[in-house]
């Protein structure tokens, strides 16, 4: 696991060393073991190293066995040893044992079909030197980030991190008002969008190509949802448990201290009772929880970590804990407002002090239907049959008179929530549950300058360019590749990558093995969600594992408890901050909407715990990158 960085220039400028060690520099805590540079003519790639795989002889850059290659990477290949067999096989000259030299060998062998013969996590870049030509290429699903700047005069810049870019002297900080726009909608700035006009990612299951100042890029891989396989539920539990236990196994193969997250979800759990099952010695679980209850699941996870028999860790943060805050501002490095980051970023911190490499359960629910907004839009589609006039007589009149709280989070409260958007057609109604400022809110909280800047463009056309995509999929297998597409890449993975690597941990992913991804694809729809149960079937396999009643309850999620945190000890502090003349003056909110946002909550007459978060985390953004 490490981090990269690179620098190629168009018409044989030479590669500066100075702003590469800079850039380099700015992603020690991804690779603090060690690094490593090729600077030729033009070119020049760099790594940080966090050794995991062949310690001794792993150093980076390495080149193929005709030495005309080099590769810089970041990530874990779970088959190299197979992929190095087959390579000596066909008389390949291999002079270290690790995973980086193998990928190298099969793009000089395959080009860019090395790619479909990769099963792990990985971000790249290979620099041809007889071709002068760069390839680099990023994992399936997007587990490892990759960022780069193409140059109106040919030169690209490319890196893991934006700490990394921005050490670079030629690009600009100036912001791309159309991400700023989705990050209002989405907590995150979706792909191939960065907050600055001047950088861009690619993305996930993506390579590009660069020569002679050109770039070509091409997706490798989607899921599959149209092809259906014939199986019974019985079989489809037997061959998701026999996935599942080799992708875990593989993902154990480490040669330094080892362990899991343990949220006490399905997932994790799953994945931690496999483990058990594979392991000679107690698998070491960490957890982290709350004071507040409400958002605490410590109960579950210790009985998960009893039942398997593994050393149960837990770490409870406390309000305090928001001093992290400043850190996550720097290492996401533009606007990211999932405020699980704050959880991930101290059970990183913590696991960190054990292990060096940690397994969790993120995936599962993208690939296997485990969010209730799933059940929700099933749910809405048979609602919207029912004719206008019967909804509004006998359900959506009597529900409106029924109160609820504007503070807590209640069924009933959920349901009117419901009722609003199940009438709303099916692309804007799930892009209303995925937002924390929809269409319907933004021009009453954009400022006339801003919503002018946007020239038209809409957040929710990311949403609808996936849903138009699955094509003749059902519903919910459209919302699958959707959130495999978005929603996972954009937010969850990348909170993970950012969390682990800021503190020097490597994070693996049993559910985000691709071939786990697509056998789920190719599953008829009624066995991922059964009469609008979420996760029926991954549930199924759960129930062999681990404890009922971890898997039977309803979802919780990572949740923080930001909402009471801002009426009490934050409330100075984010006052201070989107209040403030500089806030007002950035020119996006209207100043009479911040202040309504602000007022109502910490007065306790509405929860706005979501769109204060939001605001604030752009806020601290704009201080800490744009104003420095």
């Amino acid at each position: 696991m490490c981090g990269i960085v690179g620098i190629v220039n168009n018409g044989g400028r030479e590669a500066s060393r100075e702003v590469l060690e800079r850039m380099n520099r700015a992603i020690f805590h991804r690779g603090p073991d060690d690094d490593g540079f090729y600077l030729k003519e033009n070119v020049g790639l760099a790594m940080r190293r966090l050794a995991i795989i062949d310690l001794a002889s792993g150093k980076q850059p390495i080149h193929s066995a005709d030495r005309t290659k080099w590769i810089v990477f970041n990530g874990e290949i779970y088959n190299y040893q197979e992929l190095r067999q087959e390579l000596e096989a066909d008389g390949v000259q291999l002079y270290t044992n690790s995973d980086t030299e193998a990928i190298v060998n099969l793009y000089a062998k395959y080009g860019a079909d090395c790619l479909k013969r990769l099963r792990g996590m990985f971000a790249f870049a290979i620099w041809d030197e007889s071709e002068k030509e760069l390839f680099i290429a990023r994992d399936r699903v997007g587990k490892k980030p990759l960022l780069y700047s193409h140059r109106s005069n040919g030169d690209l810049i490319f890196g893991s991190e934006f700490l990394a870019l921005l050490e670079h002297p030629d690009i600009s900080r100036e912001v791309d008002n159309t991400a700023i726009d989705a990050y209002l909608s989405y907590l995150c700035v979706p792909a191939p969008l960065t907050a600055y006009k001047e950088i861009r990612k690619l993305e996930p299951g993506h390579w590009m190509k660069w020569k002679a100042g050109k770039i070509e890029t091409s997706r490798y891989w989607l899921p599959d949802f149209s092809k259906k396989i014939k199986i019974t539920e019985s079989e489809a539990i037997e061959e998701t448990t026999r996935i599942l236990r080799e992708s875990t196994k593989l993902r154990t193969i480490s040669e330094v201290p080892l362990g899991a997250f343990l949220s006490g979800g399905v997932d994790s759990s799953t994945v931690v009772a496999l483990m058990a099952e594979e392991s000679s010695q107690p698998v070491k679980t960490f957890s982290i929880g709350f004071e507040e209850q409400d958002f605490s699941e410590l109960k579950y996870a210790r009985r998960v970590a009893e039942h398997v028999g593994a050393e149960y860790n837990e770490f409870i943060v406390r309000p305090n804990a928001l001093d992290v805050i400043p850190t996550l501002v720097e290492h996401y490095g533009e606007p990211y407002a999932d405020s699980s980051a704050i959880p991930t970023y101290y059970v990183a911190k913590e696991t960190r002090k054990h292990v060096t490499v940690a397994l969790n359960g993120d995936g599962g629910d993208e690939s296997f239907a485990g969010y209730e907004r799933y059940a929700a839009m099933l749910a809405a589609e048979q609602y919207s049959k029912i004719p206008g006039a019967l909804r509004k007589a006998l359900i959506e009149f009597p529900i409106g008179l029924y109160p609820t709280s504007e503070i807590r989070k209640s069924r009933a409260r959920d349901v009117k929530r419901f009722l609003k958007a199940a009438v709303l057609p099916r692309n804007e109604r799930y892009f209303r549950w995925m937002s924390t400022f929809d269409r319907e809110t933004k021009p009453e909280l954009y400022t006339r300058e801003f919503a002018e800047s946007l020239n038209g463009t809409r957040a929710s056309d990311t949403l609808d360019h996936w849903f138009a995509s699955a094509g003749s999929s059902g519903f919910l297998d459209a919302a699958l590749l959707t959130d495999q597409m978005t929603y996972l890449p954009n937010d969850l993975l990348v909170k993970v990558d950012i969390a682990t690597m800021a503190n020097s941990l490597e994070a693996r992913s049993p559910f985000l093995d691709h071939n786990l991804i697509e056998f789920a694809a190719s599953l008829p729809e009624g066995l991922k969600m059964s009469r609008l149960r979420p996760k029926y079937l991954l549930k199924k396999v759960a129930e062999r594992l681990v404890p009922k009643e971890v898997i039977y309850r309803r979802k919780m999620g990572f949740g923080v408890p930001v909402g009471k945190w801002f009426r009490g000890e934050m409330k100075d502090f984010v006052r201070e901050a989107l209040l403030s003349e500089r806030a007002i003056g950035r020119g996006i909110v209207k100043p009479e909407m911040m202040r309504k946002y602000v007022d109502e909550h910490t007065g306790g007459e509405r929860d706005h715990a979501f769109q204060i978060w939001t605001l604030l985390m752009l806020e601290l953004w704009f201080q800490r990158f744009i104003d420095r």
